[in-house]
């Protein structure tokens, strides 16, 4: 190509740009994106709050400015310092872990075995599931505690746990995506000779990987935020988790908000992780879906 040719199609490129600019950002996107960036912010202040009063005295807690006038690290090294914390943290864990897993299996059986089973009531039985979701948990907790109470759960790690032990959205959500999965793969395991426990770990539950994902970081958030449940069903301090053993720093004299947002920091870290780790299954799940079809 000449340099006559070049400059020619350089000049048409540039006369081209401000309308290409002009076409692309109409008024509508220029709206969505002020409003996506608003509400973006929105969503953030409370987390950026909470991490700059943790670096404040207890005399700045009430000032709303979000750099503090003298930074401190005291906080961290009361919090750490303090076994309890570790105590709450490891309770949290066990219990967050342990009912993700269980949710998991178990949600994934019971989706599976009303996607891929015929059998007479599979309606009324998946009906009975959904309609617990029109319960509120507050009006549960009866019934849980009166469970509790009767087989001796009280100030157990399993007394905190069987609640989530399984879930109906879980199940809804996993029969959903079970219908995704070509009854002709699973034909085919069947005559390679594979069991249908085999055919459902082996065949199935690697396409649904995304639901898995999305499931996992649903029960554990969940499990791992929950305060209401773990503070009626338990009064021993060593069986307190994180969000219970948080409120030990209110008294009621004052309330020591900068140990409670100090706490509340250190509790995001394993929400952060388990959130970034399964967020890159769900986008690799969802790439293989899209290179499938």
């Amino acid at each position: 190509m000449s340099q006559t040719e070049i400059k020619a199609s350089s000049a048409t490129l540039d006369r081209a740009a401000p309308y290409a600019f002009k076409k692309t950002m109409k008024p509508s996107t220029i709206i969505r994106w002020t409003l996506l960036f608003m509400g973006g912010i929105l969503m953030i202040m409370p987390i950026v709050y909470l991490l700059s009063t943790s670096f404040k005295w207890s005399h700045e807690i009430y000032n709303l400015q979000i750099i503090p006038d003298e930074p401190t690290l005291d906080n961290y090294s009361f919090v750490l310092e303090d076994g309890r914390f570790y105590n709450w943290f490891f309770n949290s864990l066990i219990v967050a872990v342990s009912t993700t897993v269980s949710a998991v299996i178990f949600d994934s059986l019971v989706g599976y075995t009303l996607c891929k089973f015929k059998f007479k009531g599979k309606t009324f039985v998946f009906i009975a599931i959904l309609s617990t979701l029109m319960i509120p948990t507050e009006m549960l907790i009866i019934p849980w505690y009166t469970m509790a109470v009767e087989f001796g759960w009280i100030n157990s790690y399993w007394g905190i746990m069987f609640p989530g032990m399984m879930t109906a959205f879980g199940t809804f959500l996993m029969k959903q995506f079970f219908e995704s999965v070509p009854d002709e793969f699973l034909e085919a395991a069947r005559i390679d000779g594979l069991n249908e426990f085999q055919i459902w770990w082996s065949v199935a539950m690697p396409m649904v990987t995304p639901a898995l994902s999305a499931l996992a970081i649903f029960i554990f958030l969940g499990n791992w935020t929950a305060f209401i449940w773990p503070l009626i069903v338990t009064n021993d301090p060593q069986l307190y988790t994180l969000p219970v053993g948080l409120t030990t720093f209110s008294v009621e004299q004052s309330v020591e908000w900068e140990l409670i947002m100090t706490g509340a920091a250190l509790a995001t870290i394993p929400t952060l992780i388990v959130f970034l780790v399964f967020q890159r299954y769900i986008i690799r799940g969802v790439v293989m879906t899209g290179l499938k079809g």
